[in-house]
């Protein structure tokens, strides 16, 4: 029997939150947004502080499943996954440290993978949040672009390890242009398609620095995903003023199993 296509089709958003600058007051803005929104999978970035996190759980109590890697003080990798469909497992790949020494180190940055039992079978969502690329400059010989390629082969290898058969969907703060080679690398080592290719519209916001979309949604074949920018506008804060959600503008996608 097929599946009714409410049940074939789901609602996912990826955003880096940014962790500093206002974070309460954005955090509860967008809090509220998701809470009110379709979502039914919400991956998170940059959701460094536990008790932020906590405050955030607790507005948005439509959705009551969350994933995150254990750690402390900080949340392990700033990465928190909410789903308004059961949870059945999670966890944690980690990324090898590698230099240039740098404070992000401190986040230990990785990929959070989260199997969802939904209406219609299972699905692993691939929550990410890559090393940043210091200098802004992804020729091959840089030792950030070399650190970030390293990253994408171990999470390549860990989606590979996922059982083919499984509908699978990746995203994040990849924090490697779109229309780089090494994101066309990663997608083809993965098995995965992106759902955005051939669109390089900004997901950093421009006025913050001119990087480029950094920010990704892939998926496995099998799959159909539409993807569009959100938050790009700002917001009104629960103190009245008004400021923009993050320096990253989100992706938000229908995915169709």
């Amino acid at each position: 029997m097929a599946m009714p296509d409410d049940a074939r089709r789901i609602r996912v958003l990826t955003f880096n939150t940014l962790f500093r600058g206002r974070v309460r007051a954005r955090m509860d803005a967008l809090a509220r947004l998701v809470d009110e929104s379709d979502y039914d999978i919400v991956c998170l970035q940059e959701v460094i502080s536990p008790p932020v996190l906590a405050r955030f759980c607790s507005e948005t109590p439509s959705f009551p499943y969350m994933a995150r890697a254990g750690g402390f003080p900080l949340v392990r990798g700033g990465l928190v996954t909410l789903s308004r469909w059961p949870i059945v497992k999670s966890h944690f790949h980690p990324f090898a440290l590698a230099g240039p020494a740098r404070p992000e180190w401190l986040l230990n940055k990785g990929a959070l993978f989260t199997r969802i039992r939904l209406a219609g079978g299972w699905l692993t969502a691939v929550n990410t949040h890559l090393s940043a690329n210091m200098d802004m400059d992804w020729s091959p010989s840089n030792a950030y672009t070399k650190v970030e390629q390293s990253e994408l082969a171990r999470l390549a290898a860990a989606i590979k390890r996922i059982d083919p058969a499984e509908p699978l969907i990746a995203m994040g703060d990849f924090n490697v242009p779109r229309d780089s080679r090494y994101l066309t690398e990663f997608a083809s080592a993965a098995g995965l398609r992106d759902a955005l290719a051939g669109r390089t519209e900004p997901t950093y916001r421009p006025e913050c620095a001119d990087i480029g979309a950094i920010d990704q949604f892939l998926h496995r074949p099998g799959l159909e995903a539409e993807a569009r920018l959100v938050f790009t506008d700002v917001v009104r804060l629960p103190d009245g003023t008004t400021a923009h959600l993050s320096d990253h503008y989100g992706l938000a996608a229908t995915v169709t199993l």
